[in-house]
């Protein structure tokens, strides 16, 4: 094998990366800052947005328990399609319950893909400040109830591949700590 074949065989390989956290934890912003990186050295990527997903994958579903897994099965089957086919999937999305999560993992297990857990481990009274969408303000103004970790369950990962506390280090340091892991497991 030359090193162009191999070199071409490197930047091909595809996996997903799963960010979860609470809302406004910066699933978002490290998963952008994270494709940035990868494109500018030949990686074809995606970034799987929750907000996205729910208005044309998952429109119609609600905010229950049912819904939200579904949503989370829905957006698990496109990110291992994308993977298994050379895509590194960005996947910033709540998925709030850790058999959902569970069932995404081993739908690639079983197909031999490539699967990361992150962890954005944001505590809550961070993310209820950085209030991206306005959600607290909204649950705290009693406009809006379900909300992830507020008043409505948050099961964190036990064993994430990797446990990023953004609240402590710049975007740019938490997303080169996933292109670290990245680089680790022979991804990018």
């Amino acid at each position: 094998m030359t090193n162009d074949q191999i070199q071409e065989n490197h930047v091909t390989t595809g996996a997903t990366v799963w960010l979860t956290g609470l809302p406004s934890a910066g699933k978002t912003t490290i998963a952008y800052e994270l494709a940035g990186r990868l494109r500018a050295e030949g990686h074809r990527v995606e970034v799987l947005d929750g907000d996205e997903i729910r208005e044309f994958i998952s429109a119609g579903l609600g905010f229950s328990r049912e819904d939200r897994h579904t949503n989370v099965q829905r957006i698990g089957f496109v990110a291992e399609l994308l993977a298994r086919n050379g895509v590194k999937a960005l996947v910033p999305v709540i998925a709030p319950y850790a058999d959902s999560r569970d069932a995404v993992r081993k739908r690639h297990e079983a197909n031999g893909t490539p699967y990361l857990e992150i962890h954005v481990a944001t505590p809550v009274e961070v993310c209820s400040v950085r209030d991206v969408k306005g959600l607290y303000a909204k649950q705290a103004a009693g406009e809006l109830s379900g909300l992830t970790g507020v008043d409505d369950p948050y099961e964190e990962p036990e064993t994430p591949d990797l446990r990023i506390e953004s609240q402590h280090q710049t975007v740019q340091q938490s997303a080169g700590s996933v292109y670290a892991l990245l680089s680790e497991r022979g991804l990018a």
